[in-house]
């Protein structure tokens, strides 16, 4: 049996267009279409919205925990279904669990775990985000160093191989770490590389693009940074047309006037877009947690190691679109897409999450006139109403 319904009453912004006056048809959990109200067919149910803006679901590719979770401390189907659904109340209804550099046991416990919450339909997990252990020590931010390594042949191969297993695999890497042959295979496996804790100068960032990477991880942190004559890998970023890259958006991590300027520098196919880097607190009122057997603490706003080293973020995706629009300047419709389209375009993915587009998976939220998030659906089942 169909389940037909059409949503009007409110804006509705496909990741594209925004269109008014119109119904989103849903489908058996997918878009069929938008049309005018006047055209909503006689079978399908109307449910009628109090205004506002119907959008895409929110596509976070940097989520390290949430709901009092983190990957790294519980690499199990629970502990990803608790961290999807910590993060769906703020409208993110597709994320990739993302597992901070860590041992060999726990990382293998990590890939299979994420394998079998995709083989049981855990919804919301899209795939897998390995956030080392291949980084620059140099730049290592709160990863453990004495865990950071270079990158083995073997461990390439069991990449590739996991690359043509999952749906989606992110890999944030550093140039240092790696050869340029490795990039070249794991893109062509189908794994989406990211360059990243790396101190990586702008000649080597660039090479490791045209090897393949496509993504730089949250831009400007742990990064060579833009000089006047050495444009590290944030210049290599905003110079090379074909990057995307993600942003912390909490005003911590990087100021606003870093922000605008990078959002007028960037040019191309590439598109900046946001992430979290949340970690368990998303969700909670919690003050402190431990990761590898470190103290990590919640202060106004910030999550940090005892030495005051940034910890991921304690932001919500809801929240990181208000940033962009009130402190950034964006239009709502632009902020918009850094949530949702860009980065599901990364993945290759636009046309099934992050869009409102026919055939596309039916996860949308419901915004007010301040973008808060009144109603959120995943495949076409609604979360929560307010």
């Amino acid at each position: 049996m169909t389940n037909l319904k059409a949503y009007v009453g409110a804006d509705i912004f496909d990741g594209h267009t925004r269109h008014t006056h119109s119904g989103l048809l849903i489908n058996d959990g997918h878009v069929a279409d938008i049309v005018s109200t006047s055209e909503v067919p006689n079978d399908y149910g109307v449910v009628k919205l109090d205004g506002g803006m119907l959008t895409a679901g929110f596509v976070d590719l940097q989520v390290n925990g949430g709901g009092g979770a983190m990957l790294n401390n519980a690499p199990s189907v629970d502990g990803i279904r608790a961290i999807c659904d910590a993060h769906l109340q703020f409208g993110t209804t597709s994320l990739l669990p993302t597992l901070i550099t860590d041992t060999k046991a726990q990382t293998n416990a990590a890939i299979m775990a994420v394998k079998e919450a995709i083989a049981k339909g855990i919804s919301g997990a899209i795939g897998l985000h390995l956030e080392g252990p291949h980084l620059s020590i140099a730049r290592k931010g709160a990863h453990d160093p004495q865990l950071i390594r270079s990158m083995e042949d073997e461990d390439c191969r069991q990449l590739c191989a996991l690359a043509a297993e999952l749906p989606s695999l992110l890999l944030t890497l550093a140039p240092e770490s790696v050869t340029l042959p490795q990039i070249s295979d794991l893109s062509t496996a189908g794994a989406t590389v990211s360059l990243g804790h790396s101190d990586a100068d702008y000649q080597t960032a660039c090479s490791a693009a045209a090897a393949g990477a496509t993504c730089v991880t949250h831009l400007f942190n742990a990064m060579s940074q833009l000089g006047n004559r050495t444009p590290g890998m944030v210049g290599a970023t905003l110079d090379t047309d074909s990057l995307y890259a993600g942003l912390i958006a909490d005003g911590i991590h990087v100021d606003p006037a870093v922000i605008r300027i990078a959002q007028r520098a960037k040019q191309g196919e590439g598109r900046l877009f946001l992430v979290t880097d949340s970690m368990a607190t998303v969700g909670t009122d919690m003050r402190e947690f431990s990761l590898g057997g470190r103290s990590i603490l919640r202060r106004d706003g910030r999550l940090t190691l005892s030495d005051g080293t940034l910890a991921g973020a304690d932001l919500d995706m809801a929240s990181a679109v208000r940033f962009m629009i009130t402190e950034i300047g964006l239009d709502a419709e632009e902020a918009l897409r850094m949530a949702s389209l860009y980065p599901a375009r990364l993945l290759k993915r636009d046309h099934e999450i992050g869009s409102l587009v026919a055939g596309a998976r039916a996860d949308f939220v419901h915004l007010d006139g301040q973008m808060q998030i009144k109603n959120v659906w995943r495949e076409g089942v609604e979360f929560s109403q307010s």
